[in-house]
């Protein structure tokens, strides 16, 4: 058994496609079971049907209404939700994101729930599939896997954004070495997930990707410019204030549960530790990972492995990563995919790359039940066999530049 996980054999393309299909018709029948049996825009535990949605659905109908700032204010914004939902009682979740993104909230804020959530997640997971089959090889599980993928049904059940963020994320990194110009806007686009922001200039500029860091730049520029002059500039003193809220109460009190928040950050505060280590320790991680993806992009390696330790270094850089961000994994799977087809894969890397995958199943739920932060535990690992293949002898010269041995 250890030389089949050794070696990977025991991954057929026929295992692959049964196992996927297998979970996508276990994920999907049990999320329509939940929707079904609530209520019209409730689902059978009396939540807003795909949760987070109802966060933004609501901000769209609030600037709809009239109302540009109050969407910030979570006091305001909680009691519109209960109103729309004719619920006092009823889950409440809240608005994070820059202004410029309230262009999509008004879109879907035009038209009643259930239409706005089906056109919503049909558009983003046309876009994440699209990426994932430009990237990854030709192959007759490829679309069974990408569907079947646990982070997809995670998104879903929770109508989040993370289809448009991994779609985004996928076919910047795939077009930056050939059409810079796209691959920037769809970058700067991504500045709506402003935590991931993090890794992707210093790939771009260490890279020399001179074209798609000003196309990235400009469309940052022209959104906010845009929002600025469409809701005016007293939009950002709200968003400001209310990233505030975000930081202290979602990040730093954890209201999400820990085992939600799959970070450095949220490992060390679910042991109890104060915020100054907490930080510190993330802080030391998202170190690691610009220097070693710096040195990456720097030393012009295989651009696919640098996209995959992009793709997963920009949830290991962040201290606010959540279960439905790690759908940003199937993108780092899919290029190191691309890669070992072509080059051949190291020992333990297909199994590794299976783990990966099946990861979004059992992060939240394991580390729930364990209290280890698995989540974290595999994306470093991962993100160090990247690494490793990427850089080879760089990586442990570096290594040993900062052994405690040298001094």
């Amino acid at each position: 058994m250890l030389a089949s996980l050794r070696s990977g054999d025991w991954l057929t393309e026929d295992r692959a496609r049964i196992y996927a299909l297998m979970i996508a018709l276990f994920g999907a029948a049990s999320l329509i079971f939940i929707w079904v049996t609530g209520g019209p825009m409730t689902d059978r535990f009396g939540r807003p049907i795909a949760t987070d949605f109802s966060g933004m659905w609501t901000a769209g109908r609030m600037l709809v209404g009239g109302d540009p700032t109050g969407l910030f204010d979570p006091e305001t914004h909680f009691a519109f939700q209960r109103q729309v939902f004719a619920n006092p009682a009823i889950d409440v979740y809240g608005w994070h994101y820059p202004p410029f993104f309230l262009a999509v909230a008004a879109l879907m804020g035009l038209l009643p729930y259930v239409p706005a959530l089906i056109a919503w997640q049909a558009s983003t997971f046309a876009l994440y599939l699209a990426a994932v089959r430009a990237i990854a090889p030709p192959h007759r599980a490829l679309l069974a896997v990408a569907i079947g993928f646990p982070a997809v049904f995670v998104t879903l059940g929770h109508g989040h954004n993370a289809f448009l963020t991994a779609g985004l994320l996928g076919f910047g990194l795939l077009l930056l070495p050939t059409r810079p110009i796209i691959a920037g806007i769809c970058i700067g686009l991504l500045a709506y997930k402003p935590q991931f922001g993090l890794v992707l200039p210093v790939v771009m500029l260490l890279g020399w990707h001179v074209r798609a860091v000003v196309a990235a730049g400009v469309t940052v520029l022209a959104m906010v410019a845009g929002v600025t002059l469409w809701l005016g500039p007293e939009v950002w003193t709200a968003f400001l204030k209310g990233a505030v809220f975000t930081r202290e109460v979602i990040l730093e009190q954890g209201i999400t549960g820990w085992a939600k928040i799959q970070s450095t950050f949220s490992a060390f505060r679910s042991f109890g530790a104060p915020l100054p280590l907490a930080y510190g320790a993330q802080f030391a991680v998202t170190g690691l990972v610009v220097a070693i993806l710096a040195l990456a992009a720097w030393r012009r390696a295989d651009h696919r492995l640098v996209a995959a330790m992009t793709a997963t270094g920009a949830l290991l850089a962040t201290p606010y990563c959540l279960d439905y961000d790690m759908t940003i994994l199937a993108v780092a799977v899919a290029f190191t995919a691309a890669h070992g087809v072509e080059k051949g894969f190291g020992p333990y890397e297909k199994t590794l790359l299976a783990a990966v995958w099946l990861l979004p199943l059992v992060a939240r739920p394991g580390m729930m039940v364990t209290g280890v932060p698995i989540g974290v535990l595999v994306m470093a690992l991962f993100f160090g066999v990247l690494a490793h293949r990427a850089l080879g002898p760089d990586l442990l010269r570096l290594s040993a530049r900062w052994s405690p041995a040298r001094g």
